[in-house]
């Protein structure tokens, strides 16, 4: 299944997407969602909601009204996770792509770093570049997204835990990245952490590592990878920071990007005001944003 959040009447409304529309569930489940985060809440009760969801789906539209679907009118599925965290250098030729002034290895530890509240954006909105940088970078990748509360999980046993994928944009301001050995601010700049269309199940996605990626800038085919390239899996990244922390229902994971980043053409491709980036994952869908000058 596929499941969203959209706007209806100004208020996040969750989404089951079917071809000719949406059914909103947080309609049709009525009290079991709150107004506030219908999908954590969707998410965090799935054993009981789950197989009412899949009931839905199978009900004519005559009985399970639609609603259209409209773009520019999905938030990022989980508006507001409560942990949003990313891993850097999880790609081999990521790693190798050569970057003026940089020299890089691979990583002894995986790369941990956040991606703060402010910076998560819907699909389709607006990217925002900074007008304190010029050095603003694209990085597609796919998301993981936490479906049950967890600790101590065992690589074995990770994909229990998620709840299903969707595809993301690691938007980077390289120069503030790379100021010192912490990447956060760099990470977090205002709209830097799109993600969606929706959420695809586990079940329906099935491999989740042997997924092709893609990415484009203004119809320029720049990132073009697969997901069983990861150097680190996401049940190994899993089984790594649920070591450090406990993972609720709706906790984001950005797990890594690809070669062929702005940063490592010769002259460097950073975004500039009025490109197009789009970013597609094979069984997730795409997202695709403009990017405007900041205020």
């Amino acid at each position: 299944m596929k499941l969203c959040t959209f706007l209806l009447d100004g208020r996040p409304q969750a989404g089951l997407v079917m071809a000719d529309g949406l059914i909103n569930l947080s309609q049709a489940l009525g009290p079991a969602l709150s107004a506030h985060q219908p999908m954590i809440d969707l998410i965090t009760h799935w054993a009981t909601l789950g197989p009412q969801v899949a009931a839905l789906a199978q009900q004519p539209a005559s009985a399970a009204p639609r609603v259209p679907l409209v773009p520019r009118e999905l938030l990022a599925p989980i508006p507001r996770p409560g942990k949003t965290l990313a891993i850097g250098l999880n790609y081999l030729e990521h790693v190798q792509e050569r970057i003026v002034g940089e020299s890089r290895t691979v990583p002894e530890h995986q790369i941990w770093f956040p991606k703060l509240a402010n910076a998560i954006n819907p699909p389709y909105a607006d990217i925002v570049l900074p007008r304190v940088s010029t050095r603003t970078d694209y990085e597609a990748e796919m998301v993981a997204v936490i479906g049950q509360r967890c600790k101590h999980v065992a690589p074995e046993r990770a994909h229990e835990v998620v709840f299903g994928y969707a595809v993301g944009n690691d938007v980077s301001v390289r120069d503030w990245q790379k100021r010192t050995s912490q990447w956060t601010l760099g990470k977090c700049f205002d709209t830097h952490a799109p993600f969606g269309p929706w959420i695809t199940t586990a079940d329906e996605v099935g491999d989740a590592h042997a997924l092709e990626m893609k990415g484009w800038v203004n119809g320029e085919l720049r990132q073009h990878s697969n997901t069983r390239l990861m150097m680190h899996n996401v049940w190994a990244q899993i089984a790594l920071i649920s070591q450090a922390m406990t993972l609720e229902p709706g906790d984001v994971i950005f797990t890594g990007t690809c070669s062929g980043v702005g940063a490592a053409f010769d002259p460097p491709k950073f975004l500039r005001d009025g490109d197009v980036v789009r970013v597609e994952i094979e069984k997730l869908g795409a997202i695709e944003a403009r990017c405007v000058q900041e205020a």
